[in-house]
């Protein structure tokens, strides 16, 4: 299995490379740790650049790819191995580790950077980097192509141009091979399970802390973390988008909305259910849920090769707006409604977002002026929802504090789609059935 992992790391690299070009250089640092308070650092969790190109996962390290070089083009700094720290901290798997395990050419002590690197920038034209990310890091960097600078009248040839490497990497990103496809599946898998499991524990009485403990639960057991801190909303918090305090009773009546996934692997599920806390949606609650439901149907249709990027979002403004008309919260033609943006006042956010390493994905929406255009191995959430506050203007009560939105996420396939997250029901009816049976 490690050989495998080595192979598709391996992989990346390589073709980064030839992205790069044989004059060029890049420099990726790991993350920092980071202070949770006093002397508490936050659990440690690698960039996902570093991840994607290396699979290593440790801090205070640095991996530099050098496309022709003889001596080998994968070259790691890391920490060295210390008996008295992996004590404390755990084993590290030092240079030769890195080597051994990561497939590394090369591998030096971090603490030799200042003196080895300037080497390997030396020669090189241009120095692929993400300038920004980490600013003390940034300034290490320029401060190494200053000093070949100041060194080249004396013979030095320092790089002449930095390259965003979040540019060409990103995109590679975009597209996900069949093994990240494999992970992305597990983890929506276990991220369906975790909703399934708070759809049956949940109950008037409860609390939104206890449904979010169910969550963790099932998370933790399938070795999976969260990929964002949970939103656990019911009643009134349902209309709450990045609701976060997750510490109120449940009522019964009400509706909860679950956005919640986890990452397995280093690759996030994010997937959003709404149901009834007391397992049986009253009619004005199914009457709005099933027009989020068909907008979700109506998206998923635009998601296939050839189509762009704001087809689904674009199916998802025109179901949402039939229903809301439906229904009687809107008024007025289809085609005046939607130019004038009424809709907007029940569905204000955008119908998905690449999805992968990191939870709002990396890679572009537009190329140039025009969207992009969908190709297999993308993956993206769909999520319409419509939030009905208490006290909307020319709403009738019966609809207060329906918050209501339904997420998947979603893998362009070659022939259309594929739900990755489709474990969890949404089918009202089949919510409600499940719910019954617990």
């Amino acid at each position: 299995m490690r050989r495998n992992r080595t192979e598709e790391f391996a992989r990346r690299r390589r073709q980064l490379m030839r992205l790069m070009g044989r004059d060029a250089i890049a420099v990726l640092p790991a993350a920092p740790e980071r202070t949770r308070n006093n002397d508490v650092l936050y659990n440690f969790r690698q960039d996902s650049d570093f991840h994607y190109l290396t699979g290593f996962g440790e801090p205070e390290s640095v991996a530099v790819l050098i496309p022709g070089r003889p001596q080998g083009e994968f070259v790691m700094f890391v920490r060295e191995r210390n008996a008295a720290r992996e004590i404390w901290d755990g084993r590290r798997a030092g240079p030769e580790g890195a080597r051994r395990d990561y497939g590394a050419d090369d591998a030096f002590p971090i603490g030799d950077l200042d003196d080895i690197l300037p080497g390997l920038l030396e020669t090189r034209a241009r120095v692929y980097h993400t300038m920004g990310k980490y600013h003390d890091f940034d300034q290490r960097v320029v401060g190494w192509v200053n000093t070949l600078r100041a060194q080249a009248r004396s013979g030095a040839h320092p790089p002449q141009e930095f390259v965003a490497l979040d540019h060409v990497l990103h995109d590679m990103r975009l597209y996900k091979s069949r093994k990240e496809l494999a992970l992305m599946r597990r983890s929506g898998a276990i991220g369906a399970g975790a909703h399934v499991r708070a759809m049956r524990f949940c109950r008037p009485g409860r609390t939104e802390y206890q449904v979010m403990a169910e969550l963790l639960h099932e998370f933790g057991r399938h070795a999976a973390d969260i990929s964002y801190h949970p939103i656990v909303g019911g009643g009134a918090n349902s209309c709450v988008l990045h609701y976060g305090d997750n510490d109120q009773p449940l009522k019964d009546g009400d509706l909860l909305l679950i956005d919640a996934g986890c990452e397995h692997e280093y690759y996030a599920s994010d997937i959003t259910r709404t149901f009834p806390v007391n397992g049986r949606f009253s009619p004005a609650q199914r009457a709005v849920y099933e027009v989020v439901l068909a907008a979700q149907h109506a998206a998923f249709a635009k998601v296939k090769p050839g189509n762009h990027w704001n087809e689904p979002h674009d199916a998802a403004v025109r179901a949402i707006t039939q229903g809301l008309v439906r229904i009687g919260l809107l008024k007025g033609s289809l085609t005046g409604l939607i130019r004038d943006g009424a809709y907007k006042k029940f569905f204000m956010h955008r119908t998905g977002h690449w999805l992968g390493i990191d939870v709002h994905d990396v890679g572009d929406y537009k190329v140039g002026d025009q969207w992009r255009v969908f190709e297999p191995g993308m993956v993206l959430t769909v999520e319409p929802g419509i939030y009905i506050p208490a006290g909307t203007r020319g709403v009738p009560r019966r609809f207060w504090n329906i918050g209501i939105r339904i997420e998947d996420d979603v893998a362009v396939t070659t022939k259309g789609y594929e739900v990755l997250s489709a474990g969890a029901p949404t089918d009202p009816d089949a919510i409600e059935k499940l719910m019954a049976a617990a």
